[in-house]
């Protein structure tokens, strides 16, 4: 999965890569060079005295350290910028996939492991990336070049490395395949722990209605000792690779002058030539750690990048047309033709063969119980679902053929739960038109029953809205999205319960405020109030999933005992209160 996602992003950067390779090569071969030259100062400048020869060779050790500054610090830069494009990349194409997403796939992975995924495992990706390309590309050069190096100046104690090397290679791999799973257990944590801390924040306030901060604590508590615990375990893994290598590299330092001393004693060997086999040893086994570190780190990588990919690979149930027919302009109707719809792996559909028409210039209602299956109705309109049977037309154009773009320019939907977006009071309102003027806004407002409240504002239309509109109350959330979608000038508005908030009063002037406004529109009002819905032209009741009777209020009381009853539940309650 990493190669995977990291080739298909990394391509657009062959250039870079293919400089980069160019100067790392470079600095290697610099770095490389640099042991000989200083040996060659030992035996043929110190051990004969020859001071000329050691400012030479000392002029030539200066410069090869310069290239290989230039160039380490180069490649470095270019290491850095691609791997930052990369996280950059990576994560525009998470949020585009998301963004296409239908609610279907959105409830089925979740907000909290959809944040996590586009930022902490695209880090985790950008890191890996970025130090393959600062060290994995130079760690096998510099180990093949080390060895050749190496025999050059002393085939004698080249079994010294043939031991060097795979007892390094084996210690880190054992710690490396004891982290693996750790590392899975990790990213999954980060998931629980995100999603009770946005669960605790967005509900703080029916946590401390129940006076559950302490509950909610030990939840929190318990999440994050398990992050924690993983963890600590893979640090102490990656604290017990450290003493490895410097074990194995001490010994080898000191096998190297052991037997390197015995070689020459007898003369098989002079000391620079023994200075410079060091240092190409400590050379190769730097280059087996950063490849086996830098393994330490592919593992969590890995299963970020499979994640991500995970994403990524996911079709929205929402398919594009491959032809999408355009929805003719003016005033259109909606209908529903024998729907159907059920959710993924349920036992019973949610909707069942449900017929409606819906005309221009009418307000139809749509009412039941809780679990009547009204929301998901509505929503079959702007495709926030596809219908599992039947057809949904928008303008006589089934809403699987036409173009989203075009199918959402005709609605103008008011949700369940209002949803605000940090900024002002002006910029989610122009949600509905961006080249809306501050007059339109303001007449929006007004029939929203909004007005007074903005105009009582600091700042007016520049007011801020916290993220959420956790800074106004819910009447006046569900004010403000209802002038967002009067702002549109819509030919179809769906209300989703829109007006569950407001008090009779202002439930009563919004809907005598809205009928001028929406006279050649399409209205379809999803309501648990009987007297929002009572003056509609038709009202639909729903009673588990299907359709049990169509009419006009009076019609419904003298034909249908679900709506009669709906009534009298409702009069009942109002007369108890």
């Amino acid at each position: 999965m990493l190669y995977r996602l990291v080739r298909t992003h990394l391509r657009p950067y062959a250039v870079p890569l293919g400089v980069l390779l160019a100067l790392q090569l470079v600095a290697t071969l610099a770095s490389l060079y640099l042991p000989s030259l200083n040996g060659r100062i030992i035996d043929e400048g110190v051990a004969v005295g020859d001071t000329g020869f050691i400012l030479t060779a000392g002029m030539g050790m200066l410069a090869v350290s310069f290239v290989q500054i230039l160039a380490t610090i180069a490649a470095t830069r270019i290491g850095a910028q691609t791997a930052a494009s990369l996280g950059r990349d990576v994560r525009s194409s998470v949020f585009r996939r998301v963004g296409d997403f239908s609610a279907q796939e959105l409830s089925r992975f979740g907000a909290p492991t959809l944040i996590s995924r586009s930022t902490n495992d695209v880090t985790q990706v950008q890191t890996v990336v970025y130090m393959g390309l600062a060290m994995m590309v130079s760690a096998p050069i510099m180990m093949v070049g080390g060895i050749v190096m190496a025999l050059r100046e002393d085939v004698g104690l080249s079994w010294l490395v043939a031991v060097a090397v795979p007892a390094l290679a084996v210690a880190i791999g054992l710690v490396i395949r004891r982290m693996v799973p750790h590392f899975k257990a990790m990213q999954k944590s980060v998931d629980s722990v995100n999603r009770i801390l946005r669960e605790q924040i967005t509900g703080v306030r029916v946590v401390r209605a129940f006076v559950r901060e302490d509950v909610e604590r030990e939840r929190f508590g318990g999440a994050n000792e398990t992050y924690t615990a993983t963890a600590t375990a893979v640090g102490r893994l990656m604290a017990l690779a450290f003493p490895l290598v410097m074990v194995i590299f001490n010994a080898s330092t000191v096998a190297v002058l052991w037997f390197g001393a015995v070689r020459v004693d007898d003369g098989s060997m002079q000391i620079g030539a023994l200075t410079a086999f060091m240092a190409y040893l400590i050379q190769i086994l730097m280059s087996v750690m950063m490849a086996t570190f830098m393994a330490m780190m592919i593992p969590r990588a890995t299963v970020s990048a499979g994640r991500i990919q995970e994403v990524l690979d996911t079709e929205s149930s929402v398919h594009l047309p491959e032809q999408p027919q355009r929805i003719p302009a003016g005033p259109v109707a909606v209908e529903l033709r024998g729907v159907s719809f059920a959710y993924p792996g349920a036992e019973s559909p949610v909707l069942r063969e449900v017929s409606i028409r819906c005309e221009p210039g009418t307000t139809t209602a749509v009412v039941g119980s809780t679990g009547a299956g009204k929301t998901t109705l509505l929503g079959l309109v702007p495709r926030l679902h596809d219908a599992t049977g039947g057809q949904v037309l928008v303008g006589g154009v089934d809403v699987r053929d036409a173009d989203p773009e075009d199918l959402w320019s005709h609605l103008g939907l008011v949700p369940q739960r209002p949803y605000l977006f940090t900024g002002t009071v002006a910029s989610n309102l122009r949600y509905g038109d961006p080249d809306a003027t501050d007059d339109e806004l303001w007449e929006a407002l007004r029939i929203a029953q909004g007005e007074d409240f903005v105009r009582a504002m600091p700042d007016g239309l520049e007011s801020p809205i916290a993220q959420g509109g956790t800074n106004v109350s819910g009447g006046q959330r569900q004010r403000l999205a209802i002038a967002r979608a009067l702002v549109s000038k819509a030919d179809v508005y769906l209300f989703d319960d829109a007006f569950s908030a407001l008090d009779v009063a202002t439930d009563a002037r919004l809907r005598a405020a809205l009928r001028p406004v929406t006279r050649e529109a399409t209205v379809v009002v999803v309501a648990q109030r009987v007297s929002t819905i009572i003056h509609a032209d038709r009202i639909v009741v729903l009673d588990d999933g299907e359709v049990v009777g169509q009419g006009t209020h009076d019609e419904l009381l003298a034909s249908c005992p679900t709506y009669v009853e709906i009534v009298e539940s409702q009069q009942a309650v109002e007369e108890a209160a």
